[in-house]
């Protein structure tokens, strides 16, 4: 009888982080252009959920400061904002705990497009081959 109930509950956890998985493919969003506020600093919120950032295409200007607010909806299950590139002074890897905020703050020294992603690796995924993970695009002005 033990058995037969841990093996329910077992089948029941991973019914349900299949469901997960499988809905958690990050869709390309429509880009977002961050325009600088009065104080000249580019800012954005940024939904962090399972799988998926949303906004997950930036647009910002090169040589103006950025600020990120990642706003954790995951109940659970604890994510990474990383976004790496020293040429373009871009040095971010920040974890966001669940239901948690985290602001992130850099300047991009040179145009471009760059990567950011979610660098978490569980027993059911690795975040970002789940498709968490978007553009920075940086424009010249």
């Amino acid at each position: 009888m033990k058995y037969s109930s841990n093996f329910f509950i077992v089948s029941f956890i991973f019914a349900i982080c299949s469901i997960s998985l499988a809905l958690g493919a990050n869709k390309e969003s429509e880009p977002v252009v961050v325009q600088p506020s009065s104080d000249g600093v580019q800012r954005l919120d940024i939904i962090v959920d399972s799988y998926s950032f949303s906004p997950n295409h930036i647009i910002v200007s090169v040589n103006k400061p950025v600020e990120l607010t990642l706003k954790s909806v995951s109940k659970i299950v604890p994510h990474n904002f990383t976004l790496k590139d020293s040429e373009a002074g871009l040095n971010v890897d920040e974890n966001i705990s669940p239901g948690k905020e985290v602001k992130v703050n850099f300047t991009p020294t040179k145009a471009g497009t760059y990567q950011f992603y979610c660098n978490k690796k569980s027993v059911f995924a690795n975040h970002r081959k789940k498709g968490m993970e978007g553009t920075l695009e940086v424009r010249q002005e």
